[in-house]
């Protein structure tokens, strides 16, 4: 709950240091790029954690029924594909 609360004051620092930085005139076009950094860097996040979760899972699980085994390690890569298939989906779309 802290680091929600945390992220949601960094998130409201960009959004109010923003306004100020393009009422400015032209300069340097460095604010694109330090959108699209964040962007890839949320979308690294997301993809970091949902494959954390798929491989803790899939052990735990591998854990309890070490039986079915390869049907979870199988689950599990494909999963784990999807994710890094939306993940390079993401990435595209944060650097057009």
């Amino acid at each position: 709950m802290q680091v929600l609360s945390l992220m949601t004051r960094i998130l409201g620092a960009f959004c109010v240091l923003a306004v100020p930085a393009m009422a400015q005139d032209g300069g340097a076009a460095s604010g694109p790029i330090v959108v699209k950094a964040i962007g890839v860097g949320i979308v690294i996040l997301g993809a970091g954690l949902g494959i954390g979760k798929i491989g803790s899972s899939a052990v735990e699980s591998i854990a309890r029924q070490p039986e079915a085994a390869g049907a979870i390690q199988t689950a599990m890569i494909i999963a784990g594909a999807l994710i890094e298939g939306a993940t390079l989906f993401g990435l595209i779309i944060c650097m057009l």
